[in-house]
């Protein structure tokens, strides 16, 4: 039998993204599969534009904005209640080729320790550009609290058209089997908005499955900093959970070395770019404050 896999788009006042999404997905090839719209507390009219224009998609409605792990998880709850064997997370900013989700398929029924599987993922617009690549998988250096992304920003020449096992796979588009979530839990809701792939994939890979980036698959990702269009919840989001992960997985020893590198070298440099070079002293103290939190363990969200 073919595999169910359940797409899961997750949607916050993005209604002209979310369309061209759907538009592509349209074209895929792999049979068999189901989108879910998630509104995550949407107040530009998305969900009731889509329950108009499109009667036939699945659409689950947050009240309020629940981050990124949790107006996730929502959708994957229903596709776990559905009997769905994968659910791939997908962007509500991306398009996709039209074999993608088959190419991230069989890659996967080829090994059922293969937990995560993952796209190649270009820009959507690189200065004019379709061919440079955003994501090809990532190494987790957890001593420095960094993801080494394989081949960002470059030029597609064929130098990341390797198949391999990775460390992380990015949450825009991210296929898991449904066993594997039974496992290993759902998305870590503390974590609200970003770093939480990261964290979903070392779980996975401590309860002994494998990540892995798959270039046949391809999708286009508008990448950007579009957080409720404030950047001082990037900063803050991306300062507090890039503690909170290490704190979680990282020897004693590691801790001390990411400490002393985060606090005298990641600290001073968004204090000196965003707080003196642009002026933006709010960043650097949003920063500040996130990595205060998740140091005296208070993970509440902040938006």
């Amino acid at each position: 039998m073919v595999p169910q896999v359940i797409v899961i788009i997750l949607n916050w006042n993005g209604k002209d993204d979310t369309i061209e999404c759907l538009e592509s997905l349209r074209q895929i090839t792999y049979a068999n599969h189901e989108i879910l719209l998630v509104d995550n507390g949407s107040t530009d009219g998305s969900a009731a534009y889509f329950r108009e224009k499109a009667p036939d998609l699945s659409i689950l409605e947050n009240g309020t904005n629940l981050g990124f792990a949790e107006g996730n998880n929502v959708g994957i709850r229903w596709a776990l209640s559905r009997g769905a064997d994968y659910v791939l997370l997908l962007n509500n900013d991306t398009v996709v080729d039209k074999n993608f989700l088959q190419e991230l398929v069989d890659v996967t029924e080829k090994d059922r320790r293969i937990g995560f599987v993952g796209p190649k993922i270009y820009h959507y617009d690189y200065n004019g550009r379709r061919d440079v690549i955003s994501f090809a998988g990532a190494k987790f250096r957890i001593w420095r609290g960094q993801v080494h992304r394989f081949c960002a920003n470059t030029v597609d020449e064929g130098q990341c058209d390797s198949e391999r096992e990775v460390d992380s796979i990015e949450g825009s588009c991210l296929l898991v089997r449904t066993d594997v979530i039974k496992k290993v839990g759902l998305l870590n809701s503390d974590y609200y908005l970003y770093w939480e792939d990261t964290e979903w994939c070392i779980r996975g890979r401590n309860a002994g499955y494998k990540a892995v980036y798959v270039p046949g698959a391809k999708i286009w990702h508008k990448v950007g900093m579009r957080v409720s269009g404030k950047r001082d919840t990037a900063y803050y989001y991306g300062g507090r959970n890039r503690v909170l992960l290490v704190k979680q997985y990282a020897t004693s020893w590691q801790l001390l070395l990411f400490l002393f590198t985060f606090l005298t070298f990641d600290v001073w440099s968004v204090i000196l770019v965003s707080g003196l070079v642009r002026r933006k002293v709010s960043e650097p103290i949003a920063f500040i404050r996130g990595i205060k939190d998740a140091l005296l363990n208070k993970p509440q969200a902040r938006h």
